[in-house]
């Protein structure tokens, strides 16, 4: 396979061990480079930053993360930003640019960390982010002999 064919493998593996109970995932892969996203590197640092000035640094964890695939290479270099939580909906939100004001982005965090599971609708989000949700993803619930399991 032709290495610009390659997906991007995150190291070590998917798997996530949280430090808060909430955590944003900045994607941090440029697949259509094949480097590491300069703007999404950018959004992070300022990203986590902007979480601890708001006091929201332990509710929060600001991670980068392996390609989200939720990119539109002909807006330039937008960024792709997630929000998730055990027992929550994931919200993912593309198009985000470095270096516009990140405030949209602190008061979806309040929101989110405010919601018992994650579910809200399109319109409660700041207006921008309601402009650019690229998913809403409802909370897994795993279904096993025994009963569902959350």
């Amino acid at each position: 396979m032709d290495d610009s064919q390659r997906r991007p493998v995150a190291t070590p593996a998917y798997s996530v061990v949280q430090s808060a109970p909430h955590q944003i995932l900045v994607c941090k892969a440029c697949k259509h480079k094949g480097e590491a996203c300069k703007p999404g590197f950018a959004l992070l640092k300022k990203l986590r930053a902007a979480i601890e000035t708001a006091g929201l640094g332990d509710d929060f964890e600001v991670s980068g993360t392996a390609c989200l695939a939720g990119c539109v290479p002909a807006h330039g270099e937008p960024c792709v930003v997630a929000w998730r939580a055990t027992a929550k909906a994931t919200w993912m939100f593309g198009d985000i640019d470095p270096d516009q004001p990140i405030d949209d982005l602190i008061e979806f965090s309040r929101l989110y960390a405010a919601l018992d599971d994650g579910w809200c609708s399109g319109k409660d989000c700041p207006p921008r982010l309601c402009d650019n949700t690229l998913a809403r993803i409802p909370a897994a619930i795993i279904v096993t002999r025994e009963g569902a399991i959350q």
